[in-house]
């Protein structure tokens, strides 16, 4: 995500408390919270070459398991 600078400076006869609801009002308007929550629970892909490895894993175990079955150690 770009990084987005949003700069409110204080007018000379304004309180802090404005200043504080126009930044919160800019902040809003320019959709960072909405994209920052959208992105909260997106999850990566995982890489090829980390889904063929545990394929051949589980292709090993399994193949260890018929082993073991077929000369009795378990059921």
């Amino acid at each position: 995500m770009a990084k987005t600078v949003i700069e409110v400076r204080k007018n000379p006869n304004e309180n802090n408390a404005s200043v504080l609801r126009r930044f919160s009002r800019r902040i809003q308007e320019s959709n960072i919270i909405q994209k920052v929550k959208g992105n909260r629970y997106n999850e990566r892909k995982e890489s090829k070459l980390k889904i063929k490895k545990s394929a051949l894993k589980r292709m090993g175990k399994r193949k260890e398991n018929e082993k073991l079955r077929k000369l009795g150690k378990i059921k």
